[in-house]
């Protein structure tokens, strides 16, 4: 029996990689001779550098950077087997894993070591990127990561801004002559499921500033600095992004990228199965295994378990999906390939502890699914 594992991470728990070996062992204790074939996948966010990697046999080059508040760290981003393409997840530079939850303020931090990580991959001689735009701590607009390539952003004393949405308020001229000129010769592929446009009740200051640390009053000044923003920017490229899909995506970075890159926007998981051959390994298998930390109605919107059910709903192919936790609406995942939901938590226990024991735990419910599934395909 051929079983594809196809696993997202379960964050803080197990990587990607760590999360298919763990079901993988669940499987063999039912069927030690199963084909299992492991394609650890990611969404857009943490882990897709990695999968996209481990998918092309490619390598992963460290770079010290500027932090989301601007302190040194070090960054990293990833060269598939092409040798041609770079993969960039804004987290490693710019996210909100890199800063303790009593730490985090978008009116301060800036992406300018994302913008960092680009001009370190352009120098290496990368002309085509991916970038995954989870996980940001920031709401800059995209202004830090144009700094760091060279764009002057000035004030009304013709002096360069501060970082963050703070200072982003505070501009009045883009002065694109300096910007990083190889940026024409490249392709930009955004790995990105957020349709929110940057401004208003649904842009990224409402909708994701408070996750970041935003107020309720610094969410309405953030939200005004993007428009102010926005503002110049449709005066200098003609791009109103005031209401753009997308723009919104990653504190206002998708604009960012609209306005000033070659560029085009795809579903992280799609660009992640494409790389990693999913559809040429899901043919002849009797079952998939996917999953990831939580599980809910939100899952619909393109996450990995999502992502990978669709693919496998093409060759009819059933999709047990493991979760660290369930939350609710589930029930729209079942029309879109998921065969069923099981939460690898069979008693009361802490996060904590559920953290602690993700691979235990995963083991065990891969085990039990494998034995009803099994149970039932020879009945």
């Amino acid at each position: 029996m051929k079983i594809v594992i196809a696993p997202d991470s379960y964050k803080g728990s197990l990587s990607a990689l760590e999360a298919s070996q763990a079901i993988e062992r669940g499987v063999k204790k039912v069927l030690p001779t199963s084909e299992t074939v492991l394609v650890p996948v990611a969404d857009g966010g943490e882990g897709t550098m990695d999968s996209l990697i481990a998918a092309t046999n490619g390598r992963k080059v460290e770079v010290l950077v500027k932090g989301p508040l601007l302190d040194n760290i070090q960054g990293a981003y990833g060269i598939l087997g092409d040798q041609e393409t770079c993969v960039i997840e804004m987290a490693s530079a710019s996210g909100l894993c890199l800063v303790e939850s009593d730490k985090l303020n978008p009116m301060t931090a800036t992406t300018y070591g994302t913008g960092e990580l680009i001009k370190k991959a352009l120098n290496d001689g990368c002309r085509k990127f991916i970038l995954g735009v989870g996980g940001s701590a920031t709401n800059d607009g995209g202004a830090g990561m144009l700094q760091a390539l060279g764009m002057k952003l000035l004030d009304d004393e013709g002096l360069s801004i501060r970082f963050g949405g703070e200072g982003l308020s505070r501009i009045v001229e883009i002065d694109t002559k300096d910007f990083d000129s190889r940026i024409t010769e490249c392709e930009f592929l955004i790995a990105s499921d957020v349709q929110n446009p940057l401004v208003g009740p649904e842009g990224a200051s409402a909708v994701f500033g408070p996750q970041k640390g935003a107020t309720p009053d610094m969410v309405a000044f953030l939200d005004n600095a993007l428009s102010i923003w926005a503002d110049l920017v449709e005066a200098k490229t003609g791009l109103h992004l005031h209401n753009k899909v997308g723009a919104g995506a990653a504190g206002g970075i998708g604009g960012a990228f609209q306005a000033f890159f070659p560029s085009k926007t795809k579903r992280g998981i799609d660009i992640v199965i494409e790389y990693t051959k999913l559809s040429e390994k899901l043919q002849g298998a009797q079952c998939v295994f996917t999953g990831e930390g939580q599980i809910d109605y939100q899952t619909a919107s393109g996450k990995t378990p999502m992502g990978v059910a669709e693919k496998a709903k093409e060759f009819g192919i059933p999709v047990f999906a493991l979760a660290g936790s369930i939350g609710t609406g589930i029930e729209v995942l079942y029309n879109h390939g998921i065969t069923s939901v099981h939460s690898i938590v069979s008693a009361p226990i802490s996060l904590e502890e559920a953290i602690e024991r993700g691979s235990e735990l995963l083991e065990f419910s891969a085990e039990q699914v494998m034995r009803t599934f099994l149970a039932s395909f020879n009945r």
